[in-house]
């Protein structure tokens, strides 16, 4: 009995082939609500004014430098239905006294999910946080808060860094002119 239906589909990765996510560098990245729906906020006089479900996302961001030593932050931005930022990975970081749990939270003996200390595990840990934290904020369990993967950008050099950065500070106030912005669709 043949069960063509049945097959996963394969998706496609939206990062760079052979490049490794865990190597010390800059990364702008992007991450969208689920369903692009407006949960963080909105933007008054070009200005974001967080709901309490953006400021879950600003405080969990926030943290992630403390929670992960190799990790700093630039820019970012919180929007009404979209996050960017940029994570600086450095692994010059001393790993004596780490344990064996990883920041994913997926157990060390099953090899799944993002390498340690990656771009990938960093965002997943970020996003699984933020996603806890609304859902008890609703007593929603479950119910998802960002869509899957996230989008990013490996920055490479300065004018790069200083480019994407004012992007970012002025994300608010170009927001009648932004693709993710509901009236532009």
């Amino acid at each position: 009995m043949s069960f063509s239906h049945s097959k996963k589909r394969r998706r496609n990765s939206l990062r760079l082939q052979g490049y490794d996510y865990a190597s010390a560098g800059a990364y702008f990245v992007t991450i969208v609500a689920y369903q692009r729906e407006m949960l963080f906020g909105e933007v008054v006089g070009g200005e974001m004014v967080l709901s309490d479900m953006g400021k879950i996302v600003r405080d969990e961001w926030e943290r992630t430098p403390q929670i992960r030593r190799e990790v700093e932050l630039g820019a970012y931005v919180v929007m009404p239905n979209h996050f960017h930022g940029i994570v600086i990975i450095n692994n010059d970081i001393s790993t004596v006294g780490t344990t064996s749990v990883r920041a994913t939270g997926r157990s060390p003996l099953r090899p799944r999910g993002p390498k340690p200390k990656s771009l990938g595990a960093i965002m997943a840990g970020f996003k699984s946080s933020v996603t806890k934290g609304i859902n008890a904020l609703h007593n929603s369990p479950g119910v998802p808060v960002w869509q899957r993967n996230y989008h990013d950008r490996i920055i490479r050099n300065y004018q790069e860094m200083s480019r994407i950065w004012d992007y970012i500070e002025s994300n608010p106030a170009n927001w009648t002119e932004d693709k993710e912005n509901p009236r532009n669709w």
